[in-house]
């Protein structure tokens, strides 16, 4: 599994007072278990609430929503419709810029 990035759970728990949440993967379509494995992860760091708020996904351009924090702009997010955060990039390093930025 994926290390957590320091401070993403925090910063969840700040923004899902404000917005709506959903978490956008995409999963391996090799690896049949990485389906699994994400739905896992997810309810590991972030709770039960997060459970139907899974999306798995090789398009995430098709999503409809405001804001897309990710850290690729690979399958589709960089042509996200809404507004793209590229998480680590220059502009949203860290999740303080991204919380002062969105809070």
């Amino acid at each position: 599994y994926l290390e957590l990035v320091e401070g993403a759970i925090e910063a969840v728990e700040k923004l899902k007072n404000k917005y709506e949440i959903y978490f956008l993967s995409t999963p391996m379509c090799k690896i049949p278990e990485s389906y699994m494995g994400k739905r896992i992860w997810i309810r590991k760091y972030f709770g039960e609430w997060a459970d139907k708020r899974l999306i798995l996904s090789h398009r995430k351009d098709l999503l409809i929503g405001d804001y897309l924090i990710d850290d690729r702009t690979k399958n589709g997010a960089g042509e996200f419709k809404g507004h793209f955060l590229q998480f680590g990039s220059k502009v949203y390093p860290n999740w303080d810029i991204i919380l002062n930025y969105l809070l």
